[in-house]
Formats: C-alpha cells, structure tokens, sequence
C-alpha cells in the first residue's frame, strides 16, 4: 500500500519565504527528466524570459534537497484526513511543479554563494542516494535494493522484523535477479536466532512472496536460501528452515514437492541433533503428505513414517501422531492401501516383536506400533462410513441428528477427528444415523470395508492379543487402551454384535471346560484383562456394568477351581483399580468370592484384596475392605485364613486410621499368638513375607512394637525346628525380612533386646543350614554391637540406625562380596545401601 501511494500520488509544498509576495510573483517550474526514468532533476524554467527576468536562475541541489527535506517534515506531521485533502488537489507527478519567486535583484552568483551555506553532502553514497529522489517504482525499487543491505545491520536485533515487509517488497519487485537473491539471503539472516514470533513473522512473509511471484520464482529464489541454512550452527535457523518447507509447500511445483522437499526433510529427520527441529520437520511432511500426489513415493513416505514413530523425543512422536500419520493416512486411503498394506504392516511388525520377545519382549517397539495402529482408527472408520451401501443416501435434508458430546474419544489433534476426515459434522451425523440402522436392521452383507474389520482385522488382533505376556502391565495397558477406541468409535451396537462375540467364543465360559486344559488355557493369558478393560469398559449403563461383574465373578471362578494362575484376574484387577470409577464394581466381584461356596474362589477373593487396598480411598478400606477379610480370617479353611494376611500387611503399610489399624493389628497378632496356629509353617512364612515387605514403610510405632519382637519370636522359635527344610525355609525368609528392616531407624532399647537377638538366632540357624548367609549375618552383627558401643559413650540416649553403620567402605566392599555368591537374599541386602545413599 505504501508503494501504491509513491506510485499514484505526490505532493505539491510551497517553500515559503519571510516577506510575503506581491501580486507580480514569477513561477519557476520543476520539470521531470526523462533521460534516466529514475530521479528528479532540476532545472530552471525557460519562461522566465517572458515575465520580463533575464536572469538565469538555477536552484543547486541543495535547495532541492532543503525543499524535499522540509516536504518530508511537514507530511510527517499532517494527520492522515488531511493527507488524503492534500493527495486529491495534488498535480501529476509529471506535471510541472512551481515554486515562488521573490521580488529581489541580488545577482545569481550571490544567490549561489548565499545558498551555499546549507550544509549539505552529495559526495558519500548515503549523500547520492538522499540527493537523488525515486519517482517511479521501479526506482524506488532500485534503490531499496541498493540501501536495505546498509541499513539491517544497524538496526537492533529485537526490532528487525520490522524490516521484514520492506525486505520483502523489494525482493518481489526488483528487477535484477542477483539483487533479489541478495535480500532473501538477507531475510533468511535477519535476526541471529529468531524466536518463534519473528520465524512466525518471516514464514508469512515468505508466504506472501510465493503468492505474488508464484511457483517457479518461490523454486528458483526462496528454496535455495533455505537448502543453504539446512546445516546452520543454530537450531533456531535449521528450525526456520523445516518450518519453511511446510509453509511453502502449497505454492511450490508438484515435482519439487515430491523431490527435493521431501528429501530435504528427510535428511533433516534423519541427521538433526535437536529435537525441536525434527518436531518442526514432522509437520512440514505432515503437510506434503497433504500435497504430494506422486504414488511411486508412498514407500518413502512409509519409512519416513516408522523413523518418526520411532524418534527417542516425545516431542517427536507427538508431532507424529497429531499430524504427520493422519496427513500419510488420507492419503494412503486416497491410493487404497490402508486396509491393504499400512494397516496390515503395522499388525505384522506387532505380531515379530511378539514373536521375538518371548525372553524378553521390547515395549517400545510394541507401543510403537500399536499406537501408530490405534491413531489410525479413525482414518478406517471414516473410511468404512465412504464406503459403505447407503453412502448414496447420505444426503443432507432437514433437521440434521445430533451426535452424542462423548461419541466419539477425543482426538489427539483435528486431523484424528472423524468429522473433519469426512468433511463436517453434519454430514458425519447423517452418515452414522444410517451406519447404526444399516447395523441393526440390514446387516453387513456387501459392505467390503467393514467385513475386512469384522473378518480380518479382530480376528488377527484377538490372536495378537493371546500371544502377550499377561505380566507385562504396560502391554496389556496398551491393547486395552486401543479396544477401548476400536469399539468407543465404531460404536455400540458394533461393540456388541461383532467384536464381544468373536471374544466370548475365544474365553468360552462355561462350567465344562473348568477341568479341560485346552479351554481354560485362554483364561491365563492377556486376552482376560484386555477383554475386560478394553472392550466391557466401553460404554456404563447398568447393563454393561453387570456383564463386566459377571465376567470377572466367572474368570475368578473358573481360574480357582482348576488350580490355575491368578495372573490375568490381578492384571484385569491392576487396571481396572487405577481408575477410582471400578473401585465399587471391584469390590462387589471379590464380596461374590468372599461368600463364594469353593474355599478355592475364597482364597482368590482374600489374594485378590491386597492389589485393591493401595488404590482405594481409607472410606472403603474401612467399610468394605476390612470386614469382608474379618470374614475371610476366620474362615472353617485355614489356607483361606492365610491368604489374607498380604492384604492385612498392605492396610498397615498403607493406612493413617488409628481404628483400623489397630483391627488389623490384633488380627495379625491373633495369627501370630493363637495356639492352634503355633504348627501352621506356611502362616509363618507368608507373615515373615509380609513383614518384610511392608516393616520398612509401615507406621514406626507398629514396626517397633509389633513386627521386630515378633520377628524376634519367630527366630526363636525356628532354633527348635527339628525338620531341616522348614527351618531353613523360614530362616531364609527371616534373613530376606531382617535385610529390609536394616534399613530403618530402630531404638538403641529395641536393638538390643530384639533385633540383636533375633540376629544372632538366625545365625544359629545358618550355621548348620547355610554357612554363606552365616557370614554376611555375622558381618551385620559385629557392625551393629560396635554401634551400640560407641553410641552408649557418646549418646547414651536416642535411636540408631544399622543402615547408617554400614558406611565403611571395607565394610561395604566386604558385603557386597558376600552377597553375590547368595541366591536368596542379594537384591534386599543391596538395598540396604541404595537406600542409604
């Protein structure tokens, strides 16, 4: 705009003078030269002879400039209502311009020689270029070409955006090539390390340059600057050009698109250190992948695919997810292959990591692809929604249906939100109105797309999911996590008619197959918690709920009467747990096994509590976890009476409520001080288990109190054992719970009267059992008496810690040493120093 108003409008200023003119005023002219088509010249006017002055009068260039200079001044200071008055009574550019003259008879060299005391400098090049006036656009062209280059590098960093219009400008209009290349270059190396406000600024100055000089000038002059700075020493400039890329990509040829910007990103992605760089490059071919239309390039779009999903920056994979796949996706429907080769891919490379993970399963990887698969779910379902038998029908008339807020999962970016895969929302609305009656009522027959779902797709995912190991929590979190947007997308009655089926006939839940190995066999692995915390969670009507107790009632059923692991039950529990909203639900599945018939279902109920105990809110430990194992203590089965004291250790360790924890105390107590139980070796062990693992972060006043004299009794107790293998069974369990209580601060009073002796009990046991735990245990007893000695010099009061003896580092070394030739007992005892770091 500014341009337009040099190019269509000038002003005309009056020089004005001290003493008013007369009524016989001469007029000088200024005339316009067309000798160069760039500057004002002037010269004196010809006519003065014929007002009867025969005077030669020439204004020098300093009066040109002084005139100019002052113009300059008063515009500067004119509003712009007046401006605009000014522009329209203005003469033509080419017109003459008459200035007065004053009614004096000085000589025209005393004229000069007055003038001559302006200062003023024509004889430097900033002297030339403000003595020289443009007055077309191309000279003002010509000669912001020539003054932009002096005057950047004096402007200060923080304001050179400002610049970036002027920049601009002149580089779309300048009629030599080698000056416009020069300001580009000058663009791309404005400021040092732009911000993302000033790269912000010139990516939409780039952009606008590629509007208005199109395609083979954006290739010939803009790519070249940006091919120049792919390896800048700053991030901040390698960013501006990743950044680029992606903005020029709609105005450059479709050729170089495919070509050297694709493999300019490529290389960037590949080779860049800076993760916010490659975060930048991820999106600029996002945005390609929008543009590209060149089918020999989906393979390299497919690799460059699989080096971003498995970039090591979060950052990375992100910008993966949010732009780059979805942008690869449309168009892989575009070419047909997202049922054919990327979906099917991506299952295969899930089902070798399987296979090559079974000593060791990389999760990573697994993650990997089963996120790159679960971001492609809505890709497929728009695509079954285009492709299916009433998409001809979906037209939109009338009132168009409402779609449920909570339809759909929310997407991770606008490109994953089916709505906008399709087109609108409207058009989504009516397209799902008739997929949910065309489900219902008229079924799936010719319907290619979805069949591939139903036939293909579940059936290989299903058997995917068979082959995970059911103790990899990660896993099964992330399959369950991708059902559960499988199904929540393609909807309820979907949900219901054809993927719960193919699984029910998999789980095949009936009382017959409880003692047949081959039916029961799919109970223990993955596909329980995943079925479960996938599928049944989907949706939370009462119905729904009731299927998922009913499922879970009849897993633990099933895996106690035939004597199988727990572990799909804990992992379905484990994830089911994490989330506050199952809590209630979860408690109503073990209160079924609590009053369950089977002592077996009961045992499962009370080993079942101590995953819930950690996550659920102090109100429903209280009123619902710890009557319902009150119940299960005093069970007529004494293996169901043992299998709660996990989840007792747990409420210890875990619990503030002064009342409850003292309910749980006397029941331990009872465990540990009823006759009846004085034989019962497997309560022994399971308490000395239990004490170990929850003494050193249970309440001080319970480990003092209770656990070490109890500990102490135990130890007593087994020196009387007569039969070898127990003794040495619960002296070993007695040494794993003594190294993890060394770690905590004990009373000099409780040193001595129980944790000391009940030391030295337990050496009297590997004595005869085990000499090398008898040498790390004499070790720990030397250390802890010397405590006790120097601190009953120098403290006789106050507690002492035997992790905090334990600092020598001969001691240490001495230690450490033992315990790599033991089994048993090295990773706890090991723990004794981690802890004390």
């Amino acid at each position: 705009s500014e341009i337009d108003i040099l190019k269509n409008e000038n002003f005309a200023v009056s020089t004005v003078y001290g003493v008013a003119p007369p009524p016989s005023l001469k007029q000088v002219p200024l005339t316009v030269s067309e000798d160069n088509g760039r500057y004002l010249d002037i010269k004196s006017s010809e006519n003065d002879n014929k007002h009867g002055n025969t005077e030669e009068t020439s204004l020098s260039l300093s009066a040109e400039v002084d005139s100019r200079t002052c113009k300059d001044d008063l515009l500067s200071s004119v509003p712009r209502k007046e401006m605009e008055k000014l522009s329209s009574c203005a003469p033509s550019a080419k017109a003459a311009v008459h200035f007065d003259k004053p009614n004096r008879k000085l000589s025209p060299a005393f004229h000069q020689a007055l003038l001559s005391f302006c200062r003023m400098s024509a004889d430097s090049r900033l002297g030339s270029e403000v003595s020289r006036i443009a007055d077309s656009e191309k000279s003002v062209m010509l000669m912001l070409g020539r003054c932009l280059p002096h005057i950047v590098p004096n402007v200060l960093l923080a304001k050179r955006e400002e610049l970036i219009p002027l920049i601009l400008c002149t580089a779309c209009l300048h009629p030599e090539p080698k000056e416009r290349d020069q300001l580009l270059h000058i663009l791309f190396n404005l400021i040092k390390r732009p911000d993302d406000e000033q790269r912000q600024m010139i990516l939409t100055g780039c952009v606008a340059f590629a509007r208005h000089v199109g395609p083979t000038r954006v290739e010939a002059e803009l790519l070249p600057q940006c091919w120049e700075q792919i390896n800048h020493k700053y991030p901040e400039r390698r960013l501006l050009v990743a950044e680029s890329c992606g903005a020029l990509a709609p105005y450059l040829p479709k050729e170089i698109r495919s070509s050297l910007v694709l493999s300019m990103l490529q290389q960037m992605l590949m080779e860049d250190k800076a993760d916010l760089v490659r975060e930048a490059v991820i999106k600029s071919l996002g945005i390609i992948m929008g543009y590209i239309d060149d089918p020999d390039k989906y393979q390299q779009g497919f690799e460059l695919l699989l080096s971003a999903l498995g970039d090591p920056s979060e950052r990375v994979v992100s910008a993966t997810h949010q732009v780059f796949l979805p942008a690869y996706a449309a168009w892989t429907t575009e070419l047909g292959n997202l049922q054919f080769h990327l979906i099917p891919t991506l299952l295969n490379k899930i089902e070798k990591v399987l296979r090559e993970g079974e000593h060791g399963l990389d999760e990573h990887k697994l993650h990997m692809y089963l996120s790159a698969l679960q971001s492609l779910i809505p890709s497929l379902f728009a695509l079954v929604l285009q492709n299916a038998p009433f998409t001809s029908k979906a037209k939109l008339q009338g009132e168009v249906p409402q779609i449920e807020v909570t339809r759909f999962p929310r997407p991770v970016s606008p490109l994953q939100d089916v709505a906008i895969i399709i087109g609108s929302r409207e058009q989504l609305a009516v397209l799902l109105q008739l997929y949910d009656y065309q489900l219902e009522h008229e079924g799936t027959t010719g319907w290619e797309t979805l069949l591939w779902v139903v036939n293909q797709l579940l059936p290989q995912l299903i058997e995917i999911v068979g082959k995970i190991n059911v103790a990899s929590t990660a896993s099964v979190h992330e399959f369950s996590r991708f059902f559960w947007r499988l199904c929540r997308t393609f909807g309820k009655i979907f949900t219901n008619t054809k993927v719960k089926p193919q699984f029910q006939e998999i789980l095949r839940l009936s009382e017959e197959n409880i003692d047949s190995t081959s039916g029961n066999a799919v109970l223990t692995k993955a596909t329980v918690p995943i079925y479960a915390t996938g599928v049944l969670t989907c949706y939370i009507q009462e119905e729904d709920r009731k299927l998922l107790v009913g499922f879970l009632e009849d897993v633990m059923t099933m895996l106690s009467l035939s004597h199988a692991p727990l572990d799909s039950l804990k992992a379905s529990f484990v994830e089911l747990g994490a989330n506050p909203a199952y809590h209630e639900l979860l408690l109503t599945v073990l209160w079924y096994g609590v009053v369950h018939t089977s002592a077996l279902v009961r045992c499962t109920a009370a080993r079942m509590f101590e995953l819930l105990v950690k996550g659920v809110h102090e109100t429903l430990v209280a009123q619902r976890v710890v009557p319902a194992l009150i119940t299960l203590s005093s069970d007529p089965e004494i293996s169901v009476r043992i299998a709660t004291i996990p989840a007792f250790g747990t409420i210890m360790e875990t619990v503030t409520q002064r009342e409850l924890l003292e309910r749980v105390k006397m029941q331990l107590a009872s465990f540990l001080e009823d006759p009846q139980y004085q034989d019962q070796h497997s309560l022994h062990t399971e308490i000395i288990k239990t004490f170990g693992r929850v003494g050193p972060n249970a309440e001080p006043r319970f480990r003092d109190e209770f656990v070490i004299p109890h500990l102490h009794k135990l130890a007593l107790v087994n020196n009387q054992q007569s039969v070898d293998s127990k003794r040495l069974d619960i002296a070993t369990h007695l040494f794993e719970a003594y190294s993890a209580l060394s770690c905590c601060f004990i009373s000099e009073d409780l040193m001595v009267n129980h944790f000391l002796p009940g030391l030295k009990c337990l050496r009297a046991d590997m004595e005869h059992l085990s000499p090398e735990h008898e040498v790390i245990l004499s070790s720990m007893i030397k250390e802890c008496e010397q405590k006790v000695e120097n601190r009953t010099v120098q403290e006789p009061q106050g507690s002492i810690s035997i992790a905090a003896s334990l600092v020598s580092e001969d001691t240490k070394t001495k230690f450490l040493n033992k315990m790599g030739q033991l089994t048993t007992s090295g990773a706890m005892l090991a723990n004794v120093f981690q802890r004390k770091k």
